[in-house]
């Protein structure tokens, strides 16, 4: 099952400072985290990142997991471990399991609280593509097979919806009608050609004529929808 955590302003620890652990870590930040790496060495990237204030490294030669992480003054929301020592990861992610972390080890699925899909994001759209880990190299070329189908139209699409979604919950609690008026923007062929030209403006005012078009329908005290122009004086 795929589930999209919110994780702005969680507490990661890392431990490896190498290539791998920095790809993770930038997924990571990409998302809001307080990113902390301890590490022996570090790469470029890390140190790059460290020198922007993006991020923080300590230097570290860790040989007991239970000694360090004992030893840490704030409990991490979730622990990588990212070492080219497989016991050292095993030992790191098991006792940060018992101290009620999420973990991931970099080298050892089966410990692992979550996997790692391949992520096509493209503006505010997030495709998670897994294969269950039997084949990254697919769930790759997947993604970027996603990446060249989506267009800057849909980009400019969710963001004609949010507006309109936002004005909406303002006009009627008609869940039933509310979404009748925005699949009726979605499927409308002048705002689709606003949009492909990059027009949001011009799209969003034909979205309020259509939106304009079911003024005359209100709902009754039972939810239902009627007419103006039927009812009695």
């Amino acid at each position: 099952m795929l589930m999209d955590f919110k994780l702005m302003g969680k507490n990661i620890l890392v431990i490896g400072g190498g290539r791998e652990s920095y790809k993770k870590s930038i997924k990571f930040l990409e998302e809001g985290c307080k990113i902390t790496v301890y590490s022996k060495s570090f790469t470029k990237g890390f140190k790059r990142l460290a020198a922007e204030g993006k991020i923080s490294i300590i230097k570290a030669n860790i040989d007991s997991a239970e000694e360090f992480l004992k030893n840490l003054t704030q409990k991490p929301d979730l622990l990588i471990a990212a070492t080219n020592n497989y016991d050292l990861n095993l030992e790191l992610v098991s006792i940060a399991k018992k101290m009620g972390c999420m973990v991931y080890a970099i080298d050892n699925p089966s410990m692992s609280d979550f996997t790692f899909p391949a992520l096509a994001k493209i503006g505010d759209v997030k495709i998670a593509i897994s294969t269950g880990g039997k084949s990254p190299a697919i769930a790759r070329l997947i993604r970027m097979k996603i990446e060249r189908i989506i267009k800057p139209e849909h980009l400019l699409q969710i963001q004609l919806q949010h507006q309109i979604r936002s004005t909406l919950k303002n006009l009627t609690s008609n869940q039933k009608m509310r979404r009748k008026i925005l699949y009726s923007i979605i499927k409308d062929y002048k705002i689709k050609e606003l949009l492909k030209f990059g027009k949001i403006e011009e799209a969003r005012l034909e979205a309020f004529k259509i939106i304009e078009s079911y003024i005359s329908l209100r709902e009754d005290s039972h939810g239902r929808i009627s007419n103006n122009k039927n009812e009695k004086a």
